[in-house]
């Protein structure tokens, strides 16, 4: 397996539109940077979050979940309340090769304030809009910017090319668009 460069990123995203839209350099400024890094790709939050709450004392149950356990939220931040957590997810969209397995760690900045991203891995063949889970760790109210980079999201290349892809087995998030509640 081998961690991929910038070159090779830029690459597969001019070539096959792996990551739309696509950056190809850090843009930093005033905001939390986002782009090409050098092994790496850091992604933004769209302006759309499902805070977490418990007003109406629901238990959280991934197999019957309730759009009761939490409220919308369309803004360019979201304020998640101490000790809680919301939804969100990529600006970009991800179309990941067959030989490709994603990694995706939190931004030093957020993790420095407290706030954990928490993504599971993006699979060969598996496209869409990943889905980002923020977690507030701290006892206090924690803000999050829309549009700004949140995580970097890693390519490993594989030696060989799985038996059966993502998209093979046609996986229940396939070709996700907007922040996706769990399934069963």
């Amino acid at each position: 397996m081998t961690v991929q460069s910038d070159k090779w990123i830029t690459l597969m995203s001019k070539n096959n539109q792996m990551i739309s839209p696509f950056e190809e350099k850090q843009v930093r400024g005033n905001n939390i940077s986002y782009g090409v890094s050098s092994y790496g790709y850091d992604a933004r939050v769209a302006d759309e979050f499902k805070i977490f709450t418990n007003v109406n004392s629901e238990i959280v149950d991934p197999k019957n979940f309730k759009s009761t356990n939490f409220i919308s939220k369309n803004g360019n931040e979201c304020i998640i309340p101490p000790n809680s957590f919301c939804l969100a997810r990529t600006v970009e969209y991800f179309k990941i090769p067959n030989d490709i397995l994603v990694i995706c760690l939190g931004k030093s900045t957020y993790a420095r304030c407290g706030i954990i991203v928490n993504v599971t891995p993006l699979e060969p063949g598996w496209e869409g809009h990943v889905t980002l889970e923020f977690s507030n760790t701290t006892p206090l109210p924690a803000k999050i910017y829309a549009h700004e980079g949140v995580a970097q999201f890693i390519f490993i290349k594989g030696n060989e090319i799985p038996k059966v892809s993502y998209a093979d087995r046609k996986g229940k998030y396939m070709g996700q668009k907007g922040v996706t509640l769990p399934k069963v």
